[in-house]
């Protein structure tokens, strides 16, 4: 997997970095890590959950029922952790990128009209 992660992918994968959690516990994560930003669906979220397991990213990791309610559990399986860290990587030097270039502007630095 190549190509950049959709933010919603990525949040996803990021929320489940931390351990295994049900679906509603992946959904209040999303939305903390984004600082309220992406709100996920239960139907986008266990679409979401579906085409990472057929990719193997995540798998399930197990099930209860709680107060009469089915509760599955999901986990990051390290095909998952490794396209979740390949992505930070990618994030992190377009990050540097462009904050050495703001550098570069607020010292005054002349720069070629775009």
């Amino acid at each position: 997997m190549n190509a950049p992660l959709q933010e919603p992918t990525f949040l996803i994968l990021s929320a489940l970095a931390a351990g295994p959690m049900h679906g509603y516990g992946v959904i209040q994560e999303v939305e903390a890590l984004s600082g309220g930003r992406v709100s996920l669906r239960p139907g986008t979220l266990y679409g979401a959950l579906d085409r990472l397991s057929e990719q193997g990213l995540v798998a399930q990791d197990g099930e209860e029922v709680v107060d009469g309610r089915l509760r599955r559990y999901y986990r990051l399986t390290d095909p998952g952790a490794t396209v979740l860290d390949a992505e930070v990587q990618r994030m992190t030097g377009n990050a540097r990128a462009a904050a050495a270039r703001l550098r570069r502007r607020a010292g005054g630095s002349a720069t070629a009209p775009a």
